[in-house]
């Protein structure tokens, strides 16, 4: 059984649907924001693809299902199939594609902030949205990155500052020890801060065993233009926010400045001095000024 040419040309047109080295079949790619995915969703997954022969499917590493070697007339069935469950098509060409989290504050003790509700939000808003370029989102709770936020179009990182009362530190050295930068140094018998190495993680916060360092709550660093590959280049800082609101909405005008002004078939990374970067984060920072509670 044939697809109609008008339905087969939409789907090849879906940034879930992907042309592999068969050229009778196709890789179906899934929306699977975060990689979160109920039970029944996984087992509905394994039995739409069961269901028209296909034996593997491939867990990608933009944490989401991709199921290969789908022949062409297959796809409209295995589509239905799946959207029973809830289970959409995905992204992949000059679009917002999948968007990737870490488990943030749900489960991971090295977490600063929540990246479910940020990542559900972005997905809702954005994923699928048509775009010059491919444009991917990735959000992680700190600055160990598991996701690779920085090599992203667009990333968000977890910071959290860290506040040193000098006059009550014992001088143990268990944050010196935990710090991963030696950002805590031994200076004429106290230890001290090296502002100009902390990246901000927050880890000598929960290990002081007096509770004696103290932190600024959680903020939002937004970068801009990063790029993996074989050519790697992290992004550039645009802006750090104090709420998890205007971190979606500064990522919500990032998406419209890229729309707006990326040239197509060019990376963005490539194109951020021609879209005029700095002029833009100049009207983001006004737009969105510091916090002075901090």
């Amino acid at each position: 059984m044939s697809v109609r040419p008008e339905i087969e040309n939409k789907l090849e047109k879906s940034g879930g649907v992907i042309s592999e080295l068969n050229k009778e079949c196709r890789i179906v790619r899934l929306r699977i924001p975060g990689g979160i995915i109920s039970p029944d969703q996984l087992v509905a997954v394994g039995k739409a693809a069961k269901k028209i022969g296909i034996d593997t499917v491939h867990l990608t590493i933009r944490q989401t299902i991709e199921i290969p070697h789908v022949p062409s007339d297959k796809i409209p069935g295995l589509l239905r199939d799946l959207e029973k469950q809830e289970v959409f098509l995905g992204a992949e060409y000059e679009e917002v594609v999948n968007i990737t989290a870490c488990p943030g504050t749900d489960r991971c003790r090295f977490s600063i902030i929540d990246t479910r509700n940020i990542l559900f939000q972005l997905d809702k808003n954005h994923h699928g949205r048509d775009m010059p370029i491919r444009v991917r989102i990735a959000i992680s709770s700190c600055p160990n990155g598991c996701t690779s936020e920085r090599a992203s179009e667009i990333g968000i990182t977890g910071l959290r500052t860290p506040i040193r009362n000098e006059g009550l530190c014992t001088g143990c050295g268990t944050c010196a020890h935990t710090c991963k930068e030696k950002a805590i140094i031994m200076v004429n018998g106290s230890l001290h801060l090296d502002e100009s190495l902390c990246v901000n993680c927050g880890m000598c916060i929960d290990s002081c065993p007096f509770h004696i360092i103290k932190g600024h709550p959680p903020r939002y660093m937004i970068t801009v233009g990063g790029r993996r590959g074989r050519h790697m280049v992290q992004g550039r800082e645009l802006i750090v926010v104090d709420s998890e609101e205007k971190a979606v909405a500064v990522v919500e005008r990032v998406i419209d400045w890229i729309y707006r002004f990326a040239y197509s078939g060019k990376i963005l990374t490539d194109q951020m001095d021609a879209m005029k970067f700095t002029d833009f984060q100049k009207r983001i920072q006004r737009d969105f000024p510091a916090s002075t509670t901090e």
